[in-house]
């Protein structure tokens, strides 16, 4: 059993706050609540040193409506030419900021500089996908899921990229060779079904020359994913049955209900960030709590600060 997970988030804030030095972020359109409020917690558990970019108007009426007028931060005006998700990506590209963070902007809008080419942010035969990590009533560990806002209906090639990538980001959190699991509706491979004969494909294909240092099962339901008494009911033979560490889904619509639908309806609590760009990105959305914005730039500064991690995407 991989052990790592069982204190939750808890776990990938001990690692954050072994940084040698805070990362410093830069939050573009920074005039976001939660999100600011967030960041200010992981400054003061002294990891993060973030840099509010964009609207300085907007952005001191946030601090002041959130009592942190007086707080000594870093506030850059770009609210003319250039969008501050731009200047947020030439500050890195500087070496003037190490991470990058969404704020009050629309997803499309932030992501769009990200996987522009000319900013160089992207690593060469390498798919960036955005990794939500849950913590879902029921189950003793975190559970990371794959890819819930950027894939709409990834190939196999994609998918085994997706793996890869979280992979890299659950070795950053000190899980060694984890449980991956490949969502399908049924167990049985089907052609009238392509992902399952790709997940089974997948599998077979990382047993004889692995593509990824993991645990790999698929298809597989989730029922199976997390409960070890569904698959003893089921008869289905899995050591990994209710231990698995990830879970990669078919397509974006699966993955982004099945994630909302946990959120909402299930009482599930988790974060976003985005894996294989040559910097770990901070994604949340505008409406989630400040604590999803202080797990996601500390899951980031455990792996901007893991050597395996960078010398992956260097």
């Amino acid at each position: 059993m991989n052990e790592t997970f069982l204190t939750g988030f808890e776990r990938i804030i001990e690692r954050a706050k072994k940084v040698e030095k805070p990362m410093r972020v830069a939050i573009a359109a920074a005039d976001a609540e939660n999100i600011v409020r967030g960041a200010f917690q992981a400054q003061d558990a002294g990891f993060v040193e973030p840099i509010l970019i964009g609207n300085e108007h907007k952005i001191r009426a946030v601090l002041e409506n959130i009592g942190q007028a007086d707080r000594d931060v870093q506030i850059i005006d770009a609210s003319g030419g250039d969008s501050s998700v731009q200047f947020a990506i030439e500050m890195i590209n500087s070496g003037d900021a190490d991470c990058l963070m969404r704020g009050n902007s629309s997803t499309r809008d932030f992501l769009m500089p990200v996987l522009n080419k000319s900013n160089h942010l992207i690593v060469p035969d390498t798919l960036v996908t955005h990794i939500n990590f849950l913590k879902i009533p029921g189950l003793e560990r975190m559970v990371a899921i794959s890819d819930v806002t950027l894939l709409i209906n990834p190939p196999m090639e994609a998918r085994k990229q997706v793996v890869k990538n979280m992979v890299k980001a659950l070795n950053a959190f000190d899980v060694e060779k984890p449980n991956i699991a490949l969502l399908a509706l049924v167990e049985k491979p089907s052609y009238h079904m392509r992902d399952t004969v790709e997940d089974q494909t997948m599998v077979r294909e990382n047993e004889k020359r692995p593509f990824a240092d993991c645990n790999l099962v698929g298809p597989i339901a989730y029922d199976l994913i997390v409960s070890k008494e569904a698959a003893r009911l089921k008869g289905y033979d899995c050591p990994c049955c209710g231990e698995f560490d990830g879970i990669v889904v078919p397509n974006l619509a699966t993955g982004n209900v099945m994630v909302k639908v946990l959120q909402q309806s299930a009482g599930a609590d988790g974060f976003g960030v985005l894996v294989g760009a040559k910097i770990p990105i901070a994604i949340t959305s505008r409406a989630d709590k400040p604590e999803q914005a202080f797990y996601s730039l500390a899951a980031c500064a455990a792996m901007w600060s893991a050597p395996a991690y960078k010398k992956f995407f260097d």
